[in-house]
């Protein structure tokens, strides 16, 4: 996907999935999430310019995941 900043294209970057163009899904599977991982996810957000976002980590004892809202949002 390509990646803008003020309406110029910068580069690409790929989510592990995106739904309807509207949810990204960050996939992790590690023993704890960070707030790496939780940035990673925010960026995600504002370079691709969606709304919500999850970041869900497999590897820990039991199931975690993180719902995301990206303030920046602007509806095109």
């Amino acid at each position: 996907m390509p990646i803008y900043y003020r309406n110029t294209q910068i580069g690409t970057r790929r989510v592990d999935f995106l739904v309807e163009d509207k949810i990204s899904v960050e996939l992790k599977s590690i023993i704890k999430l960070e707030d790496v991982h939780l940035a990673q996810a925010k960026n995600y957000l504002e370079a691709y310019n969606i709304e919500v976002g999850l970041l869900i980590n497999f590897g820990s004892k039991s199931l975690e995941f993180k719902r995301l809202i990206n303030t920046k949002y602007k509806q095109i």
